[in-house]
């Protein structure tokens, strides 16, 4: 299982960016999903360093296992949990 977030729709709107953020990765830890895939777009790459700034913090930091920027699109992200 897979989850994604496109963030194409909400870009320039910062709280709610956040929430959506944080809904996606509770929801894979209530699912106990191995994937999610985060959509910020290509772009001048302010959204994809909001995105990394977020998933940096410590207490979502704790929440999953790494994260990969995909090397074949600039524009994806993808946070890999390892559950138990």
């Amino acid at each position: 299982m897979k989850l994604k977030l496109d963030l194409h729709d909400i870009h320039s709107k910062g709280a709610e960016i956040d929430r959506a953020l944080r809904a996606i990765i509770d929801e894979a830890v209530a699912k106990k999903a191995p994937l999610v895939e985060i959509i910020p777009g290509k772009g001048s790459g302010a959204l994809k360093k909001h995105v990394l700034r977020f998933l940096d913090q410590k207490e979502i930091k704790a929440l999953y296992h790494r994260v990969e920027k995909d090397s074949d699109n600039f524009g994806r992200v993808f946070v890999h949990f390892r559950w138990k």
